[in-house]
């Protein structure tokens, strides 16, 4: 097989880099090896596929001094410009999950967590091809194993190889593995106020290995079991209250983000506003407002002393004339009393 061939076989353009036939042959590899493909095919097309980097290998791979002389010089690896932080290498993403109060008020949360790096050495693989066959097998990715029960004996996958019938060296740097010693990192993260659902937050890390790290976190923040919150920042709240309580005029509780508030009750409103006790408009921005409507809730039916209580509460509304005591009750009476007469 001639070289321009055998780039062709492998899907190169002639004089390609060695990272660029060996990234080439892998692909193959694991697109036709008999026991990842079971078509008729799959021998002889890994047959050739080995051939074909194995003609390539004998005939030395290209250098591109041209390519290399067009760059531009570059700073020591070790050295960022005065100017420039480094860019980080890895991005680790996380999810937080917070609370309406932690979202609106900010919060702090630890993070932490740990992965590992692919060896760049044999690019995750756990090995280095060496070019021409593998001596074990003689190329074929196979080698028959003697038995006492089978005059033949039987054909099992080369192990020194793995069956792709090229030479290989297990790679130093990893240990065959293709995996680098596990990293871990840890970072305090502080949650600005007024972050909301979904969004995504970034903050900067270092790994026990010296690894710079961006940290994307995606928040979620939880329903709250009693406040409602608006686009405009604002909370609202609908409270059940007593009814009698309501029409007394006496106190609840009512939920706010920094805890239960007590609010008097007025039989004349049922709405009522805190200003600047909702949540943040926009983030770390001033807060909004947060609404409370009140519901009074009372019995249906009365029984029997409730409706005693009524009717001594409505004769208590009245002097001994029988008329009511309330000005405007009294004014109203007067006006329909005097219709019922023109009548």
């Amino acid at each position: 097989m001639s070289t321009d061939h055998a780039y062709a076989e492998l899907g190169l353009a002639p004089g390609a880099s060695e990272a660029e036939v060996k990234a080439a042959w892998r692909r193959l590899v694991s697109m036709w090896h008999p026991d990842r493909n079971g078509s008729a095919r799959a021998v002889e097309q890994m047959q050739r596929i080995n051939q074909a980097l194995e003609a390539i290998s004998r005939a030395g791979f290209r250098r591109h001094p041209a390519r290399a002389s067009a760059a531009a010089p570059q700073p020591p690896a070790d050295e960022a410009p005065a100017d420039e932080a480094p860019a980080p290498a890895r991005t680790i993403q996380r999810k937080v999950e917070l609370s309406l109060e932690e979202a609106a008020l900010g919060c702090t949360r630890k993070l932490s967590g740990r992965y590992q790096l692919r060896c760049d050495g044999c690019d995750g693989v756990g090995w280095r091809a060496l070019g021409g066959r593998c001596r074990a097998c003689s190329g074929t990715g196979a080698v028959r194993r003697s038995s006492l029960y089978n005059w033949f004996g039987t054909v099992e996958e080369c192990t020194a190889c793995h069956g792709g019938g090229i030479a290989r060296q297990t790679c130093g740097g990893c240990g065959g593995s293709g995996k680098l010693a596990e990293q871990r990192f840890a970072v305090s993260v502080r949650i600005p106020p007024g972050a909301r659902d979904d969004d995504l937050l970034q903050a900067a890390a270092r790994s026990s290995g010296g690894e710079t790290l961006a940290i994307e976190i995606r928040v979620a923040v939880r329903r709250h079991e009693f406040l409602e919150l608006l686009d405009d920042g604002s909370l609202r709240c609908e409270v059940p209250v007593d009814g009698f309580a309501w029409a007394a005029g006496r106190e609840v509780q009512v939920p706010t983000l920094e805890g239960l508030h007590t609010l008097a009750l007025s039989p004349a409103q049922l709405v009522y506003r805190f200003e600047g006790r909702g949540f943040p408009a926009q983030r770390r921005g001033p807060r909004g407002d947060l609404w409370i409507t009140v519901a009074p809730v009372f019995p249906d039916p009365l029984d029997a002393a409730q409706q005693a209580l009524i009717d001594r509460l409505i004769a208590a509304n009245r002097g001994r004339d029988g008329k009511p005591t309330q000005p405007r009750l009294r004014d109203w009476e007067r006006r329909m009393s005097g219709r019922r007469r023109d009548g």
